[in-house]
């Protein structure tokens, strides 16, 4: 295996990990039922569970499912800027999955090259140095999660649309700043079980051998 080929198969590998645990993250439909009741999101929008849940669930129809040209929850409306904002988020979203689904199944054919080729133990080294990232950013969300927010919203965003008025966007109200933080944070652990699952296989591999 070329040193080309074992740079494009570590690059779809960490391209499908990292797109992976987005995609698992934005699902996390139990995380977020969850903190309606550990936020008191039912106060915040005064409106029992299983209603905030189907407009959550409208919410992310748009945002995941490219047919779906229109954004209507049943009782949140949404604002010019607050449409142009989820536009926006949804944009990413559809790059997110394309990049999954791209990069999937040349991961997967990278994993089997080095388990054919007795070169598993390749996986570590990359393994631990992706392990710092997640690390690195926790202490950084740890330290002043409202600035890695506002910091994290700047690179993503070429506009300021993402800053709702309760008013005009209500929808906000039903997703407070601690519930992103929550979602930073599973990203992190299943990012960080993606790579310590490749360091495993790469040190199972050498205590074979």
């Amino acid at each position: 295996m070329t040193r080309l080929n074992r740079w494009s198969g570590f690059t779809a590998l960490f391209l499908a990990l990292l797109t992976l645990t987005i995609t698992l993250t934005i699902n996390a439909f139990w995380l977020y039922r969850l903190d309606i009741h550990w936020l008191g999101i039912t106060h915040l929008v005064n409106m029992s569970p299983t209603r905030i849940m189907h407009n959550y669930y409208q919410l992310l129809r748009y945002l995941e499912l490219p047919w779906v040209t229109e954004l209507n929850m049943t009782n949140f409306p949404t604002s010019f800027t607050g449409m142009i904002h989820f536009e926006d988020v949804k944009r990413l979203f559809l790059i997110n999955h394309i990049v999954l689904v791209l990069s999937i199944i040349p991961a997967g054919w990278f994993l089997r090259q080095l388990h054919q080729r007795g070169e598993e133990w390749r996986l570590i080294r990359p393994a631990q140095v992706a392990a710092v990232i997640p690390v690195f950013l926790g202490v950084m969300l740890t330290i002043n999660f409202n600035g890695f927010f506002i910091a994290f919203h700047q690179v993503l965003f070429r506009n300021n649309d993402w800053l709702f008025d309760p008013d005009l966007d209500p929808i906000i109200n039903a997703l407070p700043d601690t519930f992103f933080l929550h979602c930073f944070i599973l990203a992190f652990v299943l990012f960080e079980l993606g790579v310590g699952w490749l360091y495993w296989r790469g040190r199972h591999a050498i205590h074979q051998a």
